[in-house]
């Protein structure tokens, strides 16, 4: 299941790369790794609900401790799930493009 995750996350991956996607580790029915976004960063875990044909979403701190998880979320709608809680989540899409902006000015 591990390599079927990373296979959706090669259909985008520079919106995957902006999470600081790194440290992918295969886990029973789904894949862990460490991002560094702009609203999130620590583990996320992605496991794949067999009965439901559904994935679960878990966002993780660095503390070990659950702080969101998101289910049933369809095949289709995984890099969107996590994107909007790792890296874009805002009420304003304007201080998304600040942020990123920003960042580019320290690189």
């Amino acid at each position: 299941m591990a390599k079927y995750v990373i296979d959706i996350f090669r259909t985008q991956p520079n919106i995957v790369m902006s999470w600081g996607y790194h440290n992918a580790t295969a886990i029973e029915n789904g894949l862990a790794f460490l991002v560094q976004g702009f609203l999130f960063k620590g583990w996320v875990k992605v496991v794949y609900n067999e009965g439901l044909d559904l994935f679960s979403v878990s966002l993780i701190n660095k503390k070990g401790r659950v702080v969101k998880t998101i289910d049933e979320v369809y095949f289709d709608n995984l890099i969107s799930v996590i994107d909007y809680h790792v890296e874009t989540k805002n009420d304003k899409t304007e201080k998304y493009k600040e942020q990123v902006n920003n960042w580019l000015a320290t690189v």
